[in-house]
């Protein structure tokens, strides 16, 4: 895993045919079919692109490759010709990706398999998507979680968060985001994730109103990786999958050692968590009604001698500030207008700002409330747009 490992240093140095509708609210369109194939859907929600799968993973791969083959192809030629570009050949590329996804579950390789066959691309290919912007992309760490519940919501119900922060760079998969909602025929649950077309989902929600994300650690956990281990965020699908209940992901987060340091948030319909990963420890950081991440192990008990990055501390100090502000009326529309809110102007949002030197943006952001399965999605500095998950689940 020379090649990718090398590459993610390097970032780390310097990232049914009848149409779904919704109740009419702001930010809130009908579903609209776009197309079909083989029992999966492409529909529309607003400016975004959502589909909603079923059957078997190879079906729900072959449904996925058909209806967004477009998008594949073009988001794999983003990353070749970006690697080929700084002095990689493909077949680089295709080697190491195979060693890193060596150890996904079979779940996962039959999606891919599925949608080699209908994509136009290879199940290597493929591979090389999943990791594409691990592959392309450089700048500094990245992502925020805020969660609030109990007396800091109007009706006591979980309502989170999420900002998926990356460099400018990042800006080229803007056009291929989906939201794609698996609903497998084996029983498991139904699960959702969001993000470029192909790629690693790093933000997933499932039928029973789980939710899991993860920020970048900053470095509180080091920079050790260890190779013999399943890449952690990989794991995230399999959760969603198989978990369905908060007790049973704590559970399964708590088993499941990292391969190296990450920041991990999960919540359900009762309450939310934050875990700070290295490979030898894990940390569950618990809240009264709130709790906060950012890009720093904010757990005293790790007693590091160091300071945070100062963008770290001040976006998850804001976080904080902002909710006791807000606190009592957090629904699902004020934790929108919290994640509104700039940096500069005493937020957590990045807009191009200059970190490390580099072009910084909130490239997609999620509120999500996992008692009703209510869904809001943000793409950069586009609007908001509210997506029912309950409807689309089918288990």
């Amino acid at each position: 895993m020379k090649l990718l490992y090398v590459l993610i240093a390097a970032c780390i140095l310097v990232l049914t045919a009848t149409a779904y509708t919704f109740p009419a609210a702001a930010g809130s369109d009908e579903l609209k079919l776009v197309s079909s194939f083989e029992g999966g859907e492409r529909c529309s929600a607003g400016p975004y692109d959502v589909l909603v799968l079923s059957g078997s993973y190879r079906e729900m791969g072959r449904q996925y490759g058909s209806l967004m083959k477009d998008e594949l192809l073009a988001v794999y030629d983003v990353v070749t010709e970006n690697a080929i570009k700084n002095g990689y050949a493909v077949e680089e590329l295709h080697n190491e990706v195979a060693v890193s996804c060596e150890f996904q579950p079979k779940r996962m390789k039959e999606i891919y398999a599925g949608m080699a066959e209908t994509s136009g691309l290879t199940e290597e290919d493929i591979r090389v998507i999943y990791y594409g912007p691990v592959i392309y992309l450089c700048g500094g760490v990245s992502c925020s979680f805020l969660a609030a519940w109990g007396d800091y919501t109007p009706d006591g119900m979980v309502v989170l968060s999420r900002n998926w922060d990356l460099s400018d760079s990042a800006s080229v998969f803007d056009p291929y985001y989906v939201l794609v909602v698996y609903n497998p025929s084996d029983g498991s649950n139904g699960v959702a994730t969001f993000g470029p077309a192909g790629t690693r989902p790093e933000t997933l929600m499932n039928s029973e109103g789980l939710f899991i994300a993860n920020d970048n650690d900053g470095g509180s956990g080091g920079y050790l990786t260890m190779n013999d281990r399943p890449d952690l965020i990989s794991e995230f699908f399999r959760f969603m999958l198989d978990y369905s209940t908060l007790k049973q992901l704590d559970a399964g987060i708590m088993a499941t050692r990292t391969d190296t340091g990450w920041i991990v948030n999960a919540a359900g319909p009762e309450e939310a968590y934050s875990y700070e990963e290295t490979v030898w420890e894990i940390k569950r950081r618990d809240g009264n009604g709130i709790i906060a991440a950012t890009n720093h192990f904010a757990d005293p008990a790790w007693n590091f001698a160091g300071m945070p990055a100062e963008n770290s501390l001040v976006r998850y100090n804001n976080l904080f500030s902002l909710a006791d502000k807000s606190k009592g009326s957090i629904d699902a529309s004020e934790m929108m207008n919290i994640r509104d809110i700039l940096i500069d102007d005493g937020g957590a949002r990045f807009l191009h700002y200059n970190l490390g030197g580099y072009g910084y943006s909130t490239d997609h952001q999620v509120v999500f409330v996992p008692e009703t399965r209510e869904l809001r999605i943000r793409v950069l500095d586009s609007d908001w747009q509210k997506v029912e998950l309950a409807t689309l689940f089918k288990s």
